[in-house]
C-alpha cells in the first residue's frame, strides 16, 4: 500500500470509509476491506458505526499495529470537558487504547477553535491520539488551527472528486504540510455517467471508480490521500486494485479540467463554513 507523509504521519493513500454504512454492513466489510489490503479505515462519531468498526478489526485478525485508524469529534463535543469524554467513548467502542488520527468533523464557532484544538491537543499528550487533524475546514480556519496547535495537523480531510475545484485549500494545506483526504470521490454516483470517464476507464480495460481514485492518489505531490466506500466485497476488491496501473498527464488533466464552479455537493446549512 503506498503512503502519503505528511507532518510527521504515514497515511496509506487509499483508506476504506465508512459514512453512511449500517451495522451489519460496518462487520461484515471491515474485516472483508482488511483482507484485501485496505490498512485505513475512516469513521467518525456521527457515523454511528465505531463499535462495529472495533469488532469488525478485532475479528479480522490483523494486528492493530498495521491499521491506521481514523475516526472523528463531533460539533456537540466540543466544549474541553466534553471532548475528552467523547474520545474516550470512542475509544471503548473501537476497541482500542488509541486512535491514528483524530479530526474536528466540522467547523463549530459556538466553541472558540482555540478550545477545540486544545483538547485535540490534550488527548494527543494523552497518547489516545497519535495525529491530529481537521475536515472540512477552509483556508482561514486552517490557518487559524495550525496556529493555535501545539503539536502538527496532518490532514484536513474534505470533498474532493473530479467535479469540485478545492485548488485553494490544497495548496494551503500543501504549504503547511498537512495532507488531504479526499471524501465524496465519487460524487455521490455523478461520475458513473461522465463521458471522460467512461473513456478513460475503457482505455485502461478499468472501472471509472478505479479510475477516479487513481486519479486522487496519483497526484501525489498534492499528498492526496482517497477514502472510498463500498457495501460490496467485490467492488472493494476492485478499489483496492488501483496501484498496478497509472493515467497519463493528459489524462489527469482531462479530469481535472471537470471541475465546475457549481460542482460542491456537500454544504450543510450550520454546518458549512465560507467556502474558499
Amino acid at each position: 500500500m503506498h503512503t502519503v507523509t505528511a507532518n510527521g504521519a504515514q497515511i496509506p493513500a487509499l483508506g476504506f470509509g465508512t459514512f453512511r454504512v449500517s451495522a451489519a454492513d460496518t462487520l461484515r466489510m471491515v474485516p472483508a476491506a482488511l483482507k484485501l489490503g485496505f490498512r485505513h479505515i475512516d469513521t467518525a462519531q456521527i457515523y454511528g458505526n465505531e463499535a462495529e468498526v472495533g469488532e469488525g478489526i478485532a475479528a479480522s485478525g490483523v494486528k492493530r499495529g498495521d491499521i491506521f485508524l481514523t475516526t472523528k469529534v463531533w460539533v456537540t463535543n466540543y466544549a474541553h470537558d466534553a471532548f475528552l469524554a467523547s474520545v474516550d467513548e470512542s475509544l471503548t467502542k473501537l476497541k482500542t487504547d488509541y486512535v491514528d488520527l483524530l479530526l474536528l468533523h466540522w467547523p463549530n464557532p459556538a466553541v472558540p477553535l482555540a478550545e477545540q484544538i486544545g483538547a485535540l491537543n490534550a488527548v494527543r499528550a494523552a497518547g489516545k491520539v497519535r495525529h491530529m487533524g481537521v475536515s472540512n475546514f477552509n483556508t482561514a480556519l486552517m490557518a487559524q488551527a495550525i496556529a493555535l496547535s501545539d503539536g502538527p495537523l496532518v490532514t484536513n480531510q474534505i470533498e474532493l472528486h473530479p467535479f469540485i475545484d478545492q485548488s485553494k485549500v490544497v495548496a494551503a494545506a500543501r504549504a503547511a504540510g498537512l495532507s488531504i483526504t479526499a471524501y465524496y470521490a465519487m460524487a455521490d454516483g455523478k461520475v458513473f455517467a461522465e463521458p471522460v470517464l467512461k473513456d478513460i476507464a475503457a482505455a485502461h480495460d478499468r472501472t471509472v471508480a478505479q479510475v477516479v481514485l487513481r486519479w486522487v492518489v496519483q497526484q501525489e505531490q498534492e499528498g492526496f490521500v482517497a477514502l472510498s466506500k463500498t457495501v460490496s466485497e467485490a467492488r472493494a476488491a476492485e478499489n483496492a486494485a488501483i496501484f498496478d496501473f497509472a493515467l497519463t498527464d493528459a489524462e489527469m488533466a482531462a479530469i481535472s479540467a471537470l471541475a465546475r464552479p457549481d460542482g460542491r455537493i456537500v454544504s450543510p446549512e450550520g454546518l458549512a463554513p465560507a467556502w474558499d
